[in-house]
C-alpha cells in the first residue's frame, strides 16, 4: 500500500469516526500520516489509535467539533508502541509531533494518565465478563476465563497495597494469565482460521521483513497473529505495564 493510499484509508476511517464529516488529510497532515505508512504502521493500529481518541473525546460529553487526524497521533504512537512489543519488535515509536514537524492536537483531559493496577483489574475483569456474556465462547475459553475472573477477583482488594517483589511477582502472574488465555483461544480456533490470521500478520509485518534476522520474524509472525485472534474474540490484554 502507497502513501497516498494509506491516506485515504485513514481518511475514510476517520470520516466514519466523525459521523460522516470528512475532514481531509493534506499538506502537513498529509506529511505526517504519510511517515506512520513509511514507519510500518499497519492500519489497523492507526485505527485503534484513531479510536482510543475519538473515545475519551465523546466520553467529555457532546462533541463540539470533528477529530481531526493530528490530534490522533499520540495514541496511535502508543498503540504501536503496544503492538511492537507484542510481536516481539524491538524498539520505540513515540515520535508524535516533533518529526513531522505538525504541531499535536490538543488532548482530551486525564488522556495520558497512568493506570493503577486495581482500576487495570477492574477493567480486564469487565472485558472478561461481558466476553461470556453473549454465550457464544467455546466451553473451554471459557472455563479459562471464569478461572482468570476468579483470580483476579481474589487479588483485587489487596492489589494496591502490592510493593516492590510481591507488585513485581502480581504483574509477571498477569502475563501468565495472559499467555493461558490465550493459548486455550488459540487451542480452540479453526486451523483455518489461525492460517487466515497468519497470514495477516505476515501481510502487517512487511515493511520490517528486510530488517529482521529469519527467526526474528517468525517469532513476530506467531506475536501478531495472537494479538489478532485477541482482537478477534475481543479478548483484553491481562499484562500490566
Amino acid at each position: 500500500m502507497d502513501a497516498d493510499e494509506y491516506c485515504r484509508e485513514i481518511e475514510g476511517y476517520l470520516c466514519r469516526k466523525n459521523d460522516g464529516h470528512l475532514i481531509r488529510i493534506v499538506g502537513p497532515s498529509f506529511e505526517r500520516v504519510a511517515a506512520w505508512a513509511e514507519k510500518g504502521i499497519p492500519l489497523k493500529v492507526a485505527f485503534k489509535g484513531i479510536d482510543r481518541y475519538v473515545g475519551r473525546y465523546y466520553a467529555r460529553g457532546p462533541r463540539r467539533r470533528p477529530v481531526r487526524i493530528d490530534f490522533c497521533e499520540v495514541d496511535i504512537f502508543d498503540v504501536f508502541d503496544e503492538w511492537r512489543r507484542a510481536v516481539g519488535i524491538m524498539g520505540t515509536a513515540s515520535e508524535s509531533g516533533a518529526e513531522s514537524g505538525a504541531e499535536p492536537g490538543p488532548e482530551p483531559e486525564g488522556a495520558r494518565a497512568g493506570r493503577s493496577l486495581p482500576s487495570h483489574i477492574d477493567r480486564v475483569i469487565t472485558r472478561l465478563t461481558s466476553c461470556r456474556a453473549g454465550g457464544q465462547v467455546p466451553e473451554l475459553l471459557d472455563l479459562q476465563i471464569e478461572r482468570t475472573i476468579g483470580e483476579l477477583d481474589a487479588a483485587r482488594a489487596g492489589a494496591r497495597a502490592l510493593r516492590g517483589d510481591a507488585r513485581r511477582a502480581f504483574v509477571a502472574r498477569l502475563d501468565d494469565l495472559d499467555r493461558a488465555l490465550l493459548d486455550t483461544a488459540a487451542a480452540v480456533t479453526e486451523p483455518r482460521t489461525l492460517a487466515e490470521l497468519g497470514r495477516e500478520a505476515e501481510r502487517e509485518l512487511e515493511p520490517f521483513r528486510d530488517r529482521m534476522p529469519a527467526d526474528a520474524l517468525r517469532r513476530a509472525v506467531d506475536g501478531a497473529t495472537r494479538r489478532l485472534l485477541r482482537d478477534r474474540l475481543d479478548l483484553p490484554s491481562l499484562s500490566f505495564e
